[in-house]
């Protein structure tokens, strides 16, 4: 099982993601993400033996309630590139509000998790949504312009879970689908 652990957007932010995307749209080179599938990635976990589950349940649900984040908003907010303007990988949307405590659950989680053996992360945790990854740069300029211009919202909403989601890579793109939801406290 492909895994993550993951904070979703709610199903009608769906319409405003991609009036995002569609600002970039010209932009050649650049792969979209599926805004109904739109999430903040908390921890990505790879490949997971079925037999593992269990251990990574009780971890994540340990670090829910290590972490000191009860329910709280979020505002979806803009724009950014990973890693810089000048080396585009990554589109992304940010997070506003509620970025702190997104962060505080990535470090619990990640506490959590390296000790049953996961790789810890090699770069900072940034809260974010991808929106698009960059297979070529021949869009590099109008991707450039359009971060550094526009600042859109997407909408805020309360964050009342995060959750193991599984991610089944198909010819279409991945399809992800919940294994099991972590109330916060």
């Amino acid at each position: 099982m492909r895994l993550f652990a993951s904070v979703d957007l709610p199903d009608e932010f769906a319409a405003e993601v991609e009036a995002v995307q569609d600002e970039f749209a010209d932009a050649s080179g650049l792969s979209f993400t599926d805004p109904e599938q739109a999430h903040v990635t908390l921890k990505f976990l790879g490949d997971v033996n079925q037999g593992e589950l269990p251990r990574v349940k009780n971890a994540l649900r340990r670090a829910v309630g290590k972490a000191g984040v009860g329910p709280f908003e979020a505002t979806y907010e803009g724009l950014g590139v990973f890693p810089d303007l000048g080396y585009i990988q990554v589109l992304w949307l940010g997070v506003g509000e509620g970025s702190e405590a997104m962060t505080s659950l990535h470090e619990a989680i990640e506490r959590e998790v390296t000790r049953l053996g996961f790789d810890p992360e090699d770069h900072d945790f940034t809260p974010h949504v991808t929106l698009a990854r960059m297979e070529h740069a021949g869009g590099k300029e109008l991707v450039q312009e359009n971060v550094e211009e526009l600042d859109p919202t997407v909408g805020t909403t309360e964050v009342s879970e995060i959750r193991l989601t599984e991610s089944v890579l198909t010819d279409d793109g991945p399809e992800y689908s919940t294994v099991e939801s972590f109330e916060l406290e």
